[in-house]
């Protein structure tokens, strides 16, 4: 366990990096998926690249609930359950989905894992070691208005992130390498459906457990994706057309 003013300062460089991040990828394209290019130095398989990727913070995640006193208190153990539930799909069930045989460069893939080993810190120590102090209301903080909303709205994130990364799996048949829009679900709406859905996850995670720390999830969220929406906009634009486009945003619909 760490100290609190050092977890503090935690949180507040992450917000700040942030904001450094959202700017830059608005410039710099991260080289994974669609975008990578040799520039990124070596690669590995992807499968490989996610599971090392994403696997750290399910581990340090797990680890402070194994260690807490609190483990069993029922509104640290929900908002848990739903961190793991994500981890476990993304980590242990996404990566072998996947079709092709593309790669991550290491580089990325080694920029993931800091990120979700710091953010397994925060989030973990946002409901175990300096949880909300309103969580001591037990099944009866499950009943407020915010905690509701935001499971709710986690869920709802899940299936539109779980069903966005269906439709992109089945663009193709086995053997086209063609390039296709995806066009189902809320694909109608906006070109990076699976990025709203990841985003409107973690702002349900921070509604429900109403803490900075969880705030710094979505927060981070958005600042990586949200340019990322753009960049795959553009390239949709580009290779497809604006009309093919027609009204589709890039991540919020109606909005952006």
């Amino acid at each position: 366990m760490i100290s609190e003013t050092f977890f503090n300062y935690l949180i507040y460089g992450m917000l700040a990096m942030a904001v450094v991040v959202f700017v830059s990828l608005y410039f710099v394209t991260a080289g994974y998926g669609q975008f990578r290019t040799k520039q990124w130095g070596w690669s590995i398989n992807n499968k490989v690249a996610w599971v090392l990727m994403e696997i750290p913070v399910f581990l340090v995640m797990l680890a402070i609930w194994c260690a807490s006193p609190l483990k069993w208190h029922l509104p640290q153990l929900v908002l848990f359950g739903l961190f793991e539930l994500h981890y476990f799909q993304r980590s242990l069930v996404f990566p072998f989905l996947m079709n092709g045989k593309s790669k991550m460069p290491i580089a990325i893939m080694l920029m993931g894992v800091v990120f979700n080993l710091i953010n397994g810190l925060i989030q973990g120590g946002g409901l175990y070691w300096f949880p909300n102090p309103e969580f001591e209301q037990g099944i009866s903080y499950l009943a407020r208005p915010n905690a509701i909303i935001g499971i709710l709205l986690f869920i709802i994130g899940m299936i539109i992130n779980l069903h966005s990364d269906h439709v992109i799996r089945h663009l193709r048949e086995p053997g086209d390498t063609k390039h296709y829009l995806p066009s189902k679900g809320m694909y109608r709406y906006v070109t990076s459906a699976n990025y709203l859905g990841e985003i409107l996850e973690w702002m349900g995670f921070a509604i429900a457990a109403a803490t900075l720390a969880a705030w710094v999830f979505p927060i981070w969220t958005a600042a990586n994706l949200v340019p990322r929406a753009h960049a795959i906009y553009n390239r949709y634009k580009a290779e497809f057309g604006e009309e093919a486009l027609a009204d589709r945003k890039r991540i919020i619909p109606s909005i952006y």
